[in-house]
């Protein structure tokens, strides 16, 4: 059989594999058995083609090294071989095609085409590649459209909305030959000071779990593979350091980090699996068959791909010191249960076979591998004998990846993560009873730059720092931009005050001078995103403290001096403290890396277009040291009342977030007093709105364990709703509570519904709480685990 060989013959008979009338199962063993054991390592491996500057389009060669993974020009300079090598048996995944270099639709899918064809013909068997793209802020490719980042997608506390961008974003990708998307992130916020918050949902497991679960559901209806990342711990690395070990014990793991990646997999239906950088309590979780088979197969079930992060198998050697050399690392990450070594082949090479012939290591799990991956090959309809490249790309021509309903829908997303933390005197600048401002100074360095609006992973922050000179690649107008059009009858003048960091104040004059010289000053400030330094966010770009980068608080203090009331916006990727600019700021608004349509979303909050209703998915802390980073802590992380000096209570809780009318959240009722431990009761409350204006309210429920065998969070979210009514209008919110959602890990790791008193609040954040009872489990106490109720459902009657 040739590599060509991929049509029925004459009297219509073809290769069982390629038979899409067969059972995947049974295709696939078909395959497996005509595979060599070479060609059966070489499906593991993945290559990347234009991981070096030669394949970099028109990048400029003389510019410093901006890598979009780690140590990435290290590896491309030391580690691969020739492409026409590479495949010369075969290969699993192509990387990163379209999201490498600034290509158009048409040029990403005429290079799928090619280096398609150079796999199928180049190979005996002729099986296709897997390609795999990012998309966290949507399809890392050039011309795009950037959603908001994930953070933000938490602010929104909407599941539906994310989905929905989420099967946008998989249309797109799959329209140009994309199979793989490397997204969602579901690492629970840990400490904010960690780089890479602005990819995360927040800081709430139920929250993370919610919203990733959908983000799952809509990629992969999509008919694009989700990749959950990163499986697990890596956001707890001490002292939030990028790949940094982390202190953490088996507990906390299973009841604060597993439980988005386990219910993404049971209920979002997720087929893939990329593990951690971090080693938890100094195990590496690429060599981890605790974590990768142990708990993630044999536990929960999953039947997907493991997929390594970028070279994070040779890490195991280089980083981690826990394998001799990349071949025993190799060895190491296979027999843990990763199944594809990404981006490049680099401990999966063909030293597998010579040890599988040794008698060093068994071909089962070679063949374990394989066949996890040509599982999903059948699946994806590569091994169908009518597949062909330009099939796979046949959406191209017409694929517009920045289109009105894409932009529609970042628009939306945009509005809806927008959090007003205090209105104060100044918000919202139009509207009855206020007189439009007739000068407005806009100052700040996020206030005319909108990259500041973008996530890390978003192409124009990502990779066209390479290209210089071809800007954003979309339309994306700035919040000055935005301002001038939302407010057509104001003079706006704009300075900038100083840049995101460092430490030049020449510009500090001119700002003061020209906020005195206004009605209002509105304050733009926060983060620019960034990899590996080259940012104040972003994968590698870590804080020493919570302060705002560079001078940036300064220039606070100087406007506020100025005597005009300051509007206070924060663009950033992580919370920073803020006490002392809401103390002196008119109003405090925070939008978190809200995306193309960001400048638009928030100039419309601030004249009052625009009902704000974004919730806090991680706190506001008040002071630059405000640790712990999160509200899930137990009795003794809260106030000590004077056994400490130092107060960790927030600014603004978790889940906390005004608009400009009011509601009110009342009647709270629980509909058993006793319930057995594998019972259910309900929560209701009636939510009303009390104000002038339509809006939306996110109704939460938070419960506490009154007595456990271990220390217990002093409340944790456990359902929430978000609802809009009109004014006057009101609504009745049911929670359905089932016993396993009270479940924890145990002294003995075992994860246990307990009898006994359990606290109900029902609120609209985590410190605003309107309601609260007391239900009391009876019976035995059970082991639970899969199968057990992951979700709060709720419903809306009103």
């Amino acid at each position: 059989m040739t590599a060509l060989d991929r049509t029925p013959a004459v009297d219509g008979v073809f290769h069982p594999w390629q038979d899409p009338a067969l059972p995947v199962a049974e295709r696939v063993d078909a395959l497996l058995e005509e595979l060599t054991l070479e060609e059966k390592v070489a499906q593991l491996g993945s290559r990347w083609f234009g991981n070096d500057m030669e394949h970099d389009g028109d990048a400029d060669p003389d510019a410093e090294t901006l890598n979009v993974a780690p140590m990435q020009d290290v590896f491309a300079a030391s580690g691969t071989v020739p492409f026409e090598e590479s495949i010369r048996h075969g290969l699993g995944h192509l990387t990163r095609v379209h999201g490498s270099a600034p290509l158009t639709p048409a040029e990403g899918a005429a290079e799928v085409i090619r280096l398609q064809r150079a796999v199928i013909e180049r190979s005996r068997l002729g099986i296709p590649a897997i390609v795999h793209e990012e998309c966290l802020t949507g399809f890392t490719a050039y011309g795009a459209t950037v959603y908001p980042a994930a953070i933000a997608w938490g602010a929104t506390f909407d599941p539906g909305l994310v989905e929905r961008m989420a099967s946008a974003i998989g249309h797109d990708m799959r329209a140009v030959g994309v199979h793989q998307g490397l997204s969602p992130v579901l690492d629970v916020v840990r400490d904010y000071r960690w780089g890479r918050v602005e990819e995360t949902l927040g800081e709430d497991p139920y929250l993370v779990s919610m919203l990733g679960a959908a983000y799952v559901r809509g990629l992969e209806g999509a008919g694009v593979i989700a990749t959950l990342k990163h499986f697990a711990g890596y956001s707890a690395s001490r002292a939030a350091r990028n790949h940094g070990p982390v202190p953490m014990g088996r507990r906390e793991l299973m009841d604060m980090i597993f439980p988005p990646f386990e219910t993404a997999i049971a209920l979002g239906g997720a087929r893939s699996v990329m593990n951690s950088y971090a080693d938890v309590d100094g195990v590496p979780a690429g060599a981890d068959s605790w974590l990768l088979t142990e708990v993630l197969r044999e536990e929960w079930g999953f039947t997907g791909t493991v997929v390594s992060d970028y070279w994070a198998v040779p890490f195991l050697a280089t980083m981690h010191q826990t394998a001799a050399d990349t071949e025993e690392a190799g060895v190491q990450a296979l027999t843990a249960g990763i199944d594809v070594e990404l981006p490049d082949r680099l401990g999966f090479g063909q030293h597998l076979v010579e040890r599988v012939r040794a008698g060093e290591l068994p071909e089962s799990l070679i063949d374990r591998a394989a066949r996890r991956l040509l599982t999903q090959k059948v699946e994806l309809g590569l091994l169908d004998h009518d597949w062909t490249p330009e099939k796979s790309v046949s959406g191209a021509p017409a694929v517009d990846l920045d289109s009105p309903a894409n932009r529609a829908l970042a628009r939306e997303l945009a509005e809806k993560s927008v959090v007003l933390l205090d209105a104060g005197t100044a918000l919202p600048l139009l509207g009855e009873g206020r007189t439009a401002p007739g000068r407005v100074a806009v100052v700040g360095p996020c206030a005319d730059d909108p990259r500041t609006f973008m996530g890390c992973y978003a192409f124009p922050n990502h990779v066209l720092p390479r290209h210089p000179g071809l800007g954003l690649g979309i339309e994306a107008p700035s919040l000055l931009d935005a301002l001038r059009a939302e407010l057509p009858d104001a003079e706006i003048v704009h300075e900038r005050g100083c840049e995101v960091q460092g430490g030049d104040r020449s510009g500090f004059a001119a700002a003061a001078a020209a906020a005195r010289e206004a009605d209002l000053c509105v304050a733009v400030v926060g983060d620019l995103a960034g990899l590996f330094g080259h940012g104040t966010s972003g994968e590698g770009c870590d804080a020493d403290d919570l302060r705002l980068p560079g001078l940036q608080a300064d220039l606070l203090a100087e406007l506020a001096a100025s005597g005009t009331p300051v509007v206070v916006v924060v663009v950033s990727g992580r919370p920073y403290a803020l006490g002392d600019a809401h103390a002196s700021a008119a109003a405090l608004v925070q939008a978190f890396m809200p995306g193309e349509e960001g400048g638009a979303a928030i100039a419309g909050v601030l004249s009052g277009r625009v009902q704000p209703s974004g919730k806090l998915p991680v706190q506001i802390p008040r002071g630059t040291g405000g640790q712990p980073g999160t509200y899930l802590q137990p009795p003794l992380g809260a106030n000590s009342a004077g056994i400490s000096n130092l107060d960790p209570t927030p600014l603004f809780p978790f889940g906390y977030g005004t608009s400009y009318t009011t509601f009110e959240v009342g009647d709270v009722r629980i509909s058993d007093a006793e319930v057995p431990t594998d019972g259910e009761f309900t929560v209701s409350a009636r939510v009303r709105n009390t104000g002038g204006r339509a809006g939306e309210e996110v109704v939460q429920l938070y419960l506490h364990d009154v007595v456990a065998q271990v220390t217990r969070p002093v409340r944790q979210l456990t359902g929430f709703a978000r609802v809009r009514l009109e004014p006057g209008a009101d609504a009745e919110v049911r929670f359905h509570v089932h016993a396993d959602r009270t479940a924890f890990t145990g002294r003995d790791l075992c994860r246990v519904v307990e009898p006994g008193d359990v606290e109900v609040f029902v609120g609209t954040s985590a410190a605003d709480l309107r309601g609260s009872g007391r239900v009391r489990l009876t019976g035995p106490s059970r082991v639970v685990g899969r199968g057990r109720r992951l979700v709060t459902p709720v419903d809306v009657e009103g």
